[in-house]
């Protein structure tokens, strides 16, 4: 096989990151109150899930005394 010597007609491609527009995007719309105030509430209602999660997980997570044995009897074994 042989390789082309001519240029590649997709030359521009590959020097893409040298590009620079002259064309400037429109600006950002900014947000409206009701926006802002809706991901605030939003982020604090996931904050609050994971503190209340922490909060009332924990307790569920630790071992306890472990001297304390509590024995189930039934009526049954009685001898009634």
């Amino acid at each position: 096989m042989f390789r082309r010597r001519e240029p590649v007609p997709f030359a521009f491609v590959a020097e893409a990151d040298r590009f620079r527009s002259n064309i400037t995007p429109p600006p950002r719309r900014r947000a409206s109150v009701s926006q802002v105030a809706g991901r605030t509430l939003i982020g604090l209602t996931v904050v609050a899930g994971f503190a209340a999660g922490l909060l009332f997980g924990t307790p569920a997570l630790e071992s306890g005394p472990q001297n304390t044995r509590q024995v189930q009897h039934s009526e049954a074994s009685n001898g009634r």
